[in-house]
């Protein structure tokens, strides 16, 4: 079991109880999924930067990448219905748990002038975004290698009911919000 789903049972959930005021231990809000998206408009022209991504992206989660693919024809971008444009992998159980320890712990403190992130990138339903600009943050990347430095969305869903709830849930587990 991660040391962050071990921290999560005997530490956040009683918090998250009192703090609440939940009758029963089902209701308290929890991890769910985490999905990394990354979107490349570029690769349209260039279908190695697709093959690069895709390696970058299974070295960062330690699971293997879905290439995703146009869902409509756009002709000011050259675009075709079934064209490679990104790459996503969606994270559960131990997996989840090691990357959002290495996300909070390790990769978000590697940003240049970090002061931590924005509280109001709740979707209303305590699932959070996060968008990072270089990829790079991350320690399994080697830097030598990269040909571009690419953007990453990082989606946090949660069972929560609220973006309070969300909110207190991400922040027990160590998400640093800019206060």
């Amino acid at each position: 079991m991660s040391q962050l789903k071990m921290y999560y049972d005997k530490e956040v959930v009683p918090t998250l109880m009192a703090t609440f005021k939940y009758k029963n231990i089902m209701e308290v809000p929890k991890l769910k999924k985490i999905v990394l998206n990354m979107g490349l408009g570029e690769a349209i022209q260039n279908i190695k930067l697709l093959d690069s991504a895709v390696e970058e992206l299974k070295v960062i989660s330690g699971q293997q990448p879905v290439v995703t693919r146009a869902k409509k024809s756009i002709a000011a971008f050259k675009l075709r219905t079934g064209m490679p444009i990104g790459c996503m992998v969606t994270l559960r159980r131990i997996r989840m748990w090691d990357f959002f320890y290495k996300l909070v712990n390790i990769a978000l403190p590697r940003v240049r002038d970090f002061r931590g992130i924005s509280s109001k990138a709740f979707d209303g339903r305590g699932n959070y975004s996060l968008g990072i600009k270089e990829h790079i943050i991350f320690p399994e990347i080697d830097y030598d290698k990269i040909d571009r430095i690419k953007g990453l969305n990082v989606s946090v869903v949660t069972t929560a009911q609220s973006d309070e709830e969300g909110k207190e849930l991400l922040k027990l587990l160590g998400m640093p919000f800019r206060n």
